[in-house]
């Protein structure tokens, strides 16, 4: 079997820039990851990244995939289901694989954040959605709702709007809190009504979604007819692999890193979405340069610590505990 200097688990912004500097560290690179790109590719434009004025977020990640893979880095688009620790080494395991690595770099984002309410399940693909970037164009000239106050559904009404002929954009809250170019981009447009103070209470269906029930009377009825109905109410944290390790989260459950993208366990780091560095500002570019810093103190780690897993059960100097 292969031993890895690094596994990347996650192939997002985070996770290929990761594995990127690793390989141009010369470190023996492996990414892993469910849905290469993660939350960039929901991205419908991409407007702040530096080098392009206007690229698309499925096309950064391809070009981000391209870079990786010329840098020999191979990418398995699977799900990791499990982690473990022989010694300072480390077993990753896919549905029938398994995978062996001196150090683990997490990078595994978020989950997007759901109703929880009855039929929002077994409706799920069948009107109710996660993403207006991804599905939003299925619903053209159709009648949507997109649920959410934040950045993500301001977007995702702004892209919207092209397609369906009407936008219904409930807010919980008495105001947008998205970033105002995007905000100012929904001013003047008359196929997005935006309802505030509005939650949805019901999703009904059955094979298909028919309509959504409101807390509060919309027209005099609480009943709103819609075609397709997009949760854009953020996400949290996915951390359920660095648990398996005794990785420590934060009061959020978000992963707890030092400034060069360090957990309390040797060997491992994060990067992204899921950790807590810089707060609750998570950005493409933020995540691209934790990754860069990870992959750094991989290096370091491999470097220090040699080439037998045995040996690198050692008092490291960045740690207060024996390893």
């Amino acid at each position: 079997m292969t031993m890895y200097d690094t596994i990347v688990i996650g192939s997002g912004a985070a996770g290929l820039t990761a594995g990127m500097y690793a390989a141009r560290y010369q470190l023996n690179t492996l990414i892993i990851g469910k849905e290469l790109g993660g939350e960039t590719t929901t991205a419908w434009t991409i407007e702040n990244y530096p080098g392009f004025t206007s690229i698309d977020g499925f096309e950064l990640v391809q070009k981000m995939k391209e870079q990786v893979e010329k840098n020999g880095v191979s990418i398995v688009d699977k799900e990791v289901i499990k982690v473990e620790r022989t010694s300072h080494c480390f077993n990753v395991h896919v549905s029938n694989s398994q995978y062996s690595a001196k150090t683990i770099i997490f990078a595994n984002g978020t989950l997007r954040r759901h109703l929880n309410l009855p039929n929002e399940k077994a409706l799920t693909g069948k009107g109710v959605h996660y993403c207006a970037t991804c599905d939003a164009p299925l619903y053209k000239d159709k009648v949507i709702a997109i649920v959410g106050g934040g950045d993500a559904s301001v977007k995702g009404a702004n892209l919207a709007k092209s397609y369906a002929s009407k936008v219904y954009l409930l807010v919980r809250g008495d105001k947008l809190t998205g970033e105002p170019h995007n905000i100012a981009a929904l001013e003047g447009t008359s196929t997005v009504e935006v309802l505030y103070n509005t939650e949805v209470t019901t999703i009904v269906g059955q094979q298909k979604l028919e309509k959504v029930t409101l807390a509060q009377p919309y027209n005099n009825s609480n009943e709103l007819m819609v075609d397709g109905l997009f949760i854009e109410i953020g996400a949290d944290p996915n951390v359920a692999l660095p648990k398996q390790l005794g990785v420590n989260l934060d009061e959020r459950g978000y992963i707890q890193v030092d400034a060069l993208m360090r957990t309390n366990i040797d060997g491992v780091f994060a990067a992204g979405d899921s950790t807590n560095h810089f707060g609750a500002f998570k950005q493409v570019i933020t995540a691209a340069a934790q990754g860069a810093v990870a992959a750094t103190s991989a290096f370091q780690d491999v470097s220090e610590h040699g080439q037998a897993c045995e040996f690198h059960a050692v008092v490291t100097t960045h740690r207060d505990e024996v390893i």
